[in-house]
């Protein structure tokens, strides 16, 4: 027994010291590339920083200590939300006694350390790295595998989900893209190829009752707002849209900044775009890009009692030892000064082409290759 409690005691101790004890110390995945550098913070498994080499402004420069009680203090070292953040298994609330049992908002992901399973090794002109996340509470285990070009602006994800109970159960993953200032203001123009959508803060069993069409929203009295913008009023706070097309798509530009940030995914993986906003002391403070499996920012039960909304699902559902794959790619590139924002993005064969809107011509490319080889 004396010699058990020595070995729990020794390993405790290892663990502890081995866990990262100031911000220098925080365990950090970084693929730097010839075009963009990309970091990835394992405690919670969030991109914190995807820039140009040519431009050093981070887009993704937010973070949820930022909503503490005490912003101004230094972040503690426990694993939290940042920039590009993941939610599984949900996206909102827990029931009340799922948070008697400890699950919190949008999952575990954020809250657990991630395991670098391939350090940052470069092939064949890519840059890719692997890291894995358990899931404690919601009996899931996602495997993450990410590919740079190492002279490309661009990146792949590709996020395996795995049911590692011997039960099947509904889940859900949303991908919790957030924009911040300096790149966050009142310029900046967020697009998305969303269709049919409906305001979160409408009551239920109907919230989709008014439908809006992107990128308008409606105010709790009727007052139309267009989402494309942020000043110095958020609501309606969330608005979530069905994506109709094969491909989703939304893009965040700072014209004055000469700078886009946009992502794509198959609509087969992620049917949802969810459209965050947030604003402090008068001005943008968060704009979350949000893509998933969901558009109802609700807990289980309701999902369940709801089913689908505009005949589009609300949930999935993993099976005892399933495994599901879902991918997105995030880009950067550089814009004109007086660029209007995104009419359309076209991905077919090895390129990507952002059409201007505004009823300009102007297109801008990028040599993506395979972006999703599944497809």
């Amino acid at each position: 027994m004396r010699l058990a409690s020595i070995l729990i005691l020794t390993t405790l101790l290892w663990t502890f010291s081995t866990m990262p004890t100031t911000a220098a110390d925080r365990p950090l995945l970084v693929l730097d590339g010839k075009a963009a550098k990309l970091v990835v913070d394992l405690g919670g498994g969030s991109i914190s920083d995807f820039h140009l080499k040519s431009n050093d402004l981070n887009p993704l420069q937010w973070d949820s200590w930022a909503f503490s009680e005490t912003p101004e203090a230094e972040p503690p070292m426990e694993p939290r939300s940042m920039g590009h953040f993941l939610c599984l298994d949900r996206w909102g609330p827990a029931t009340e006694a799922e948070l008697g049992r400890g699950m919190e908002w949008h999952g575990e992901a954020t809250r657990v350390w991630w395991t670098l399973d391939q350090k940052a090794n470069k092939k064949d002109g890519y840059l890719n790295a692997a890291m894995s996340a358990e899931l404690p509470l919601a009996g899931l285990k996602v495997t993450r595998t990410i590919s740079m070009g190492e002279k490309q602006s661009i990146f792949t994800v590709s996020e395996a989900v795995t049911n590692t109970r011997h039960l099947g159960r509904i889940y859900n993953i949303v991908q919790h893209p957030t924009i911040g200032p300096p790149f966050l203001d009142e310029s900046t123009i967020v697009d998305a190829n969303g269709t049919r959508g409906f305001m979160q803060e409408r009551p239920m069993p109907t919230p989709e009752v008014p439908e809006v069409r992107w990128p308008n929203a409606l105010q709790m009295d009727g007052t139309e707002v267009d989402l494309r913008r942020l000043t110095d009023d958020s609501s309606p706070g969330v608005v979530s849209y069905i994506v109709e097309e094969e491909y989703g798509w939304t893009t965040a530009i700072n014209a004055s900044e000469g700078l886009l940030i946009g992502y794509l995914w198959p609509t087969a993986d992620y049917p949802w775009f969810d459209a965050w906003r947030h604003v402090k002391d008068g001005k943008p403070f968060a704009r979350g890009l949000e893509f998933g499996t969901t558009g109802l920012h609700q807990p289980g039960p309701v999902l369940v009692e709801k089913g689908k909304i505009f005949d589009e699902k609300i949930f999935r559902f993993i099976d005892a030892d399933e495994t599901q794959v879902f991918s997105y790619a995030n880009f950067l590139m550089e814009i004109p000064k007086d660029f209007a924002g995104v009419a359309a993005i076209d991905y077919a064969g090895d390129t990507l082409v952002i059409r201007e809107d505004g009823g300009h011509s102007r297109t801008l490319t990028m040599d993506v290759g395979t972006l999703f080889p599944a497809d």
